[in-house]
């Protein structure tokens, strides 16, 4: 049975159904009490393993996405229909790019565009940790692949976001680290760049660490035509941003994290922001809140939060681990609300250290509603955003979980299909925004692995942990450490 949780906010109007940013224009949003969830695909070692990105529908009508292991070993490119029939598209092999960790989006011109976490042409990343500074790639539906720019680290390096589409045709995006490399020496706290889709790279900002530091999340396009992000670390409290930068690379902070006592408000925000159809921003952090019951997911279970243009931010849900934790981004449905995932909470019996996610809902006033609790055997870990494709479902992916078969017992992750009784689009829409964002704090073993955490006692500030360092964002980089390298040591243990 879904659980409902409520907190007291304020009560805005509620949306007209939404029929631009993001996604499509509805014909009709009748919701209907029938839920269903489908597992529809279990990945495998040949197709992809640990696809946590989002998927993205295309015009043909197939979903496209990315898997950061598996194929030739370095991630691969895949195509899905709506009945779970996979098709390889691409395998990176580390001189085009290597474990792609976000989502597609597609360009005007039809072609998908995507980012490479490593790998790439060039290798002055070694000293961070990388194998290769990432990559930007396009490839075409039928699995033709063009690698656009290698990263040096000068203009960037490890790129855990995906790309935008902006109305000037060019692509913008993030990269987590490199840029100014005196900032969080040697890794950089990250830049904005553009990048046309003939490959031409210019930087718009290198983050210095006051104005914000470590972006894992994408850009979207306001309505006002400027672009407008987070910051996982960095700014006045060292917790997080959210952000607004122009074409030309004017940047305004909007918003600092962990600026209520005990980061109440949230602070470490990772997934991308939805611009609603009230004008207003909506979006998530990583940890923060209200509750205490995340010990061992570095304190508050993580938020839903609204802000508006011009920087008035409103908490809306603090997540308990019941209802979730660690929440992903959120798409705004033909019916007005927002769906997301949570990376863990839920039940803990799947998994007793973090529980293995969940799939919700949220009103614009703040109602949340759990539609799905993983369990295991139907996916572990949804590490992305939720598609809502033109059937009127919702389709994701997880990072694990599965088929126990694959991945030493702890699966090579799902795809799934969410059902809540929402009609069919008539059309698909222009997206300028990212087709596929991801968290990258997966874990790469069992259930049950023991990566590195940090402690959290109810009542204490983040801040006497040293949470609000620019260096100790670097514990959010775990998954660097490979599969098929578990000699490697953490980034949080090369400084």
């Amino acid at each position: 049975m879904p659980t409902s949780h409520r907190l007291p906010s304020a009560q805005p109007d509620r949306p007209n159904i939404l029929c631009a940013v993001l996604v499509f224009c509805a014909a009709t949003a009748m919701p209907s009490p029938a839920q269903s969830f489908t597992t529809v695909v279990n990945f495998n070692l040949f197709h992809g393993v640990n696809s946590g990105a989002s998927l993205v529908q295309g015009s043909d009508g197939s979903f496209y996405g990315t898997a950061e292991l598996g194929g030739v070993g370095g991630g691969t490119v895949f195509k899905m229909s709506s009945g779970g029939k996979l098709t390889l598209l691409h395998s990176f092999g580390g001189g085009n790019g290597a474990y792609p960790v976000s989502g597609l989006v597609q360009g005007a011109d039809g072609n998908f565009y995507g980012t490479t976490s490593q790998g790439g042409a060039h290798h002055n990343c070694t000293n961070i940790g990388l194998d290769g500074c990432g990559s930007v790639f396009r490839i075409s539906p039928a699995g033709t692949a063009t690698t656009l720019h290698s990263f040096d680290g000068s203009d960037g390096a490890y790129l855990v976001s995906g790309l935008v589409q902006a109305t000037d045709g060019n692509f913008y995006g993030t990269t987590f680290e490199g840029g100014n490399l005196g900032c969080a020496s040697p890794h950089g706290c990250g830049t904005v760049f553009k990048i046309t889709p003939g490959g031409t790279l210019t930087t718009l900002l290198s983050f210095g660490g006051s104005d914000g530091a470590f972006p894992e999340a994408g850009l979207v396009q306001g309505a006002d035509g400027n672009l407008y992000g987070t910051t996982g670390g960095g700014g006045a409290t060292g917790f997080g941003t959210v952000f607004r930068i122009t074409f030309a690379g004017t940047l305004t902070t909007l918003y600092n994290f962990c600026s209520q006592p005990n980061c109440m408000d949230g602070w470490g925000p990772t997934a991308a922001l939805v611009q609603a159809a009230d004008g207003n921003f909506y979006g998530t952090t990583a940890a923060g809140g209200i509750y205490n019951d995340c010990f061992d997911l570095t304190g508050a279970c993580g938020t839903v939060f609204r802000i508006t243009p011009a920087g008035r931010l409103t908490t809306l849900h603090s997540f308990d681990n019941s209802d979730g934790a660690n929440p992903n981004g959120l798409v705004q449905a033909t019916d007005g609300n927002f769906y997301g995932t949570t990376l863990d909470g839920g039940d803990s019996t799947c998994n007793s250290l973090y529980g293995c996610g969940t799939v919700f809902e949220i009103t614009p006033n703040g109602t949340l509603t759990t539609l799905h609790v993983f369990a295991g055997p139907d996916g572990a870990f949804p590490d992305g955003e939720l598609v809502q494709a033109t059937n009127g479902k919702f389709y994701g992916t997880t990072h694990g979980g599965g088929d126990p078969a694959c991945e030493f017992g702890s699966g090579c992750g799902t795809a799934f299909r969410l059902s809540t009784g929402l009609a069919p689009f008539v059309q698909l829409q222009p997206t300028f925004r990212p087709g596929g964002l991801v968290r990258h704090h997966r874990r790469l073993g069992s259930f049950g692995s023991n990566q590195r955490r940090f402690q959290w006692h109810a009542g204490d500030d983040p801040r006497e942990y040293g949470f609000g360092d620019h260096h100790q964002r670097s514990r959010r980089r775990n998954h660097r450490q490979r599969a098929s390298d578990p000699s490697r040591p953490h980034a949080d243990q090369q400084h």
